[in-house]
């Protein structure tokens, strides 16, 4: 499986953005999604996961602002990205695996497959 995220871009301070991530492959709908973001000089956090059944988790930092979803029919999970802080930026990896447990889902070690990252950088 390839994952190839896209949407990034520098906005202003309360600006949004729409996350993309496309999977090639099959059984997409097998995999729990996820996002995680890095900022320099930082750890890679988690950010966002969506399981099978479409259930959704996010970090408290993100909650009520960002919405993970998944588009099965065409491989894809989104992340709306919404009232966006200069401390959002980062850039921000799609991960995927079809075996990862709940109670693991924020943990990044666990996922097997990674999308290249896109940058996010919101300005003042």
């Amino acid at each position: 499986v390839q994952l190839q995220a896209c949407g990034g871009g520098l906005v202003q301070a309360w600006g949004s953005l729409s996350l993309s991530c496309t999977a090639s492959g099959h059984d997409f709908s097998s995999y729990v999604m996820a996002w995680f973001r890095q900022a320099p000089g930082k750890e890679r956090e988690f950010v966002a996961a969506i399981s099978r059944g479409r259930h959704t988790s996010y970090a408290d930092s993100v909650k009520g602002r960002f919405t993970i979803s998944r588009d099965n029919a065409r491989n894809t999970v989104h992340l709306q990205v919404n009232t966006l802080n200069p401390e959002d930026t980062a850039v921000y990896y799609c991960a995927g695996s079809r075996t990862i447990i709940t109670s693991s889902y924020r943990t990044s070690g666990r996922y097997d497959y990674w999308g290249q990252g896109t940058q996010v950088t919101v300005s003042s």
